[in-house]
């Protein structure tokens, strides 16, 4: 049994597919399609998660929300950034409220 958790898990399956090929792999096609792809793809996503928050049943909104951090983590891939870099920020972030943190980043 592993130790890693279902996002990291699929942080490596993303990874791995990165050597698949198109044909075989939707998520290599979106890594090859570049990074507007993946952003474009992943503003759809949010966008059908703020729907099915807004509008539509709980399971809905989590299938949203599934597909949501599924697309973000292709898009980190495709940028070659690491999921460790991200939580890295905002573990800088913790013990801030949200306003001190946004006034930080005001330079």
């Amino acid at each position: 049994m592993s130790n890693k958790t279902t996002i990291e898990q699929l942080c490596g399956i993303i990874k791995e597919r990165r050597s698949s090929t198109a044909e075989k792999s939707y998520t290599k096609s979106l890594i090859e399609a570049g990074t507007a792809k993946c952003a474009k793809k992943l503003g759809e996503e949010a966008v059908e998660t703020v729907i099915a928050a807004v509008s539509e049943d709980d399971q809905s909104f989590k299938e949203e929300t599934a597909d949501l951090l599924y697309h973000l983590l292709v898009l980190l891939e495709q940028k070659n950034i690491s999921l460790t870099e991200i939580e890295d920020i905002l573990g800088g972030r913790m013990g801030l409220s949200g306003h001190e943190e946004k006034a930080s980043r005001k330079s």
